[in-house]
């Protein structure tokens, strides 16, 4: 069974749970999720199964769709509702609508983001959750994310009390963290602020309404009906150039040669090697030898 499982993650679960999970309802061992959902974030998780592990970074890495609920009035040291109040603000607040759009463009775009001390981003080989845990403060490195649209879900000319709650919808790059970007939507209206609800609607190509949950899994792996579910592999390397290739050039590409660089690898970092439209290599360009190419993904037994 090798391609793409869109899987529903519900709360409660990590996604390492949703894999080990997996493992014994297809019985099989690889299989791998493509980025961690926080266990309070329910939605959609992208499985791969067989040799779509291989593509599993390039689903991590494609964008992503955000549905949150930013609470204004209150920040927490996890920067979600999971935390311990960190600042309060009980005034009476009234904002304008004018006034939080303004807001959200500013956040729109290319962004500064500070990982927050709850995360699993890594410093000097330990993860920033395991030095919160300990009661460490350490210096987190600021990353650049990118913020393509913020859409506000909230019809409401005007927002008022003493705590704020409106739903947004995100689309983001990598590396993104959507509790962080509800404590700067926070900062810019000049309070404090936490992430309260979150869902993931899409990630890369994979949207809520082409997933299963596990539940469903199980049931369709009974019924033997799963295999109709399974997205081949190509769907998680759309970003690329597709070329199909002769019976000659298979020969050589099936068994990993290095080879004289494509035409579009003069414009492109690489090219998916189709045959019959079923994905056989990734070649990029290679390191160091000019005018050559050389595979980064094998797919032998795509076929």
């Amino acid at each position: 069974m090798d391609g793409i499982l869109p899987l529903w993650k519900e709360k409660g679960m990590t996604s390492h749970d949703c894999v080990f999970k997996l493992r014994k309802i297809l019985g099989m061992k690889k299989v791998g999720h493509t980025g961690t959902l926080d266990p309070n974030v329910e939605g959609v998780l992208p499985i791969c199964l067989g040799q779509a592990t291989k593509v599993a970074e390039y689903v991590t890495d494609a964008g992503k769709e955000y549905i949150a609920t930013v609470s204004i009035g209150t920040s927490t040291e996890t920067e979600d509702a999971e935390g311990a109040t960190v600042a309060s603000d009980h005034s009476y607040k009234t904002i304008s609508r004018e006034q939080l759009l303004q807001a959200l463009e500013q956040l729109t775009g290319e962004i500064i983001q500070i990982p927050p001390m709850y995360s699993a981003v890594k410093v000097k080989g330990k993860r920033l959750y395991e030095y919160a845990r300990k009661g460490i403060e350490v210096e987190r490195p600021k990353r650049l994310v990118h913020i393509y649209e913020i859409e506000l879900l909230d019809e409401r000319e005007s927002f008022e009390g003493e705590e704020i709650q409106f739903k947004i919808r995100i689309v983001c790059g990598k590396g993104t963290y959507i509790r962080t970007l509800s404590v700067q939507i926070g900062e810019k209206l000049g309070f404090p602020a936490h992430m309260s609800t979150l869902v993931r609607t899409a990630s890369g190509n994979f949207r809520q309404n082409d997933c299963l949950t596990l539940g469903e899994v199980e049931e369709m792996k009974r019924n033997q009906t799963l295999q109709n579910y399974i997205r081949p592999l190509e769907e998680a390397l759309a970003e690329f150039e597709f070329v199909e290739i002769d019976d000659d050039l298979y020969g050589k590409i099936i068994n990993g040669q290095v080879l004289q660089r494509h035409p579009l690898l003069k414009d492109k970092e690489a090219v998916v090697f189709t045959k019959s439209e079923k994905a056989i290599a990734i070649y990029g360009n290679h390191p160091t030898k000019e005018g050559l190419m050389k595979p980064e993904k094998m797919f032998p037994f795509n076929q």
